[in-house]
């Protein structure tokens, strides 16, 4: 019997090896891992009310955010939230932008507006007298024909959702 080598078999080692890669990783939903990012004399933090500072004032959004950013913190870390300042860890923060603008126009008309949020976020490390300053920025983009009011109420979970992922990923990931 003739052996006859065909060039699908010289890529079939390669085809074996990257299915066993993607089979055998940790496919799936992201987990925050904290080895290295708290250090371990770290063990309670404060999250203060995330004020609304900007201009234009969505009542609901701040009281959300510090919500799901307490939420978050609690949930995926192994910090114990307190209410004192004593906290080992004591974030507080405020919203600095919270704007509207046009992102396209077609026919004299906006066919898509912006809705622009931005967070300065401060981390006192009362540990090491230390205290470290971010701003997380994010804009959602929104149908020209919504109004303000409108375009709230369709982002407002991605708003919170995604700005929260972030602002956690800024203080608990330093990047």
């Amino acid at each position: 019997m003739k052996f006859i080598y065909h060039k699908a078999f010289a890529i079939l080692p390669f085809t074996v090896l990257l299915f066993l890669l993607v089979s055998n990783s940790n496919c799936g939903v992201y987990r925050f891992s904290e080895a290295g990012s708290i250090p371990d004399t770290i063990k309670t933090v404060k999250i203060s009310f995330i004020e609304n500072r900007a201009q234009y004032v969505n009542p609901q959004f701040s009281p959300r955010l510090t919500d799901k950013l307490r939420q978050k913190v609690v949930g995926q870390t192994k910090l114990t939230q307190v209410n004192n300042d004593n906290a080992d860890w004591v974030i507080t923060g405020f919203v600095s932008e919270y704007s509207f603008s046009t992102s396209a126009i077609s026919g004299q008309q906006a066919a898509n507006n912006r809705l622009t949020v931005t967070i300065h976020i401060v981390k006192t490390d009362n540990k090491e007298n230390d205290t470290k300053e971010y701003d997380v920025s994010r804009s959602f983009e929104f149908k020209g024909n919504r109004t303000f009011q409108q375009a709230e109420a369709d982002l407002g979970d991605e708003m919170i959702r995604t700005l929260t992922d972030e602002i956690f990923n800024r203080l608990f990931s330093d990047w």
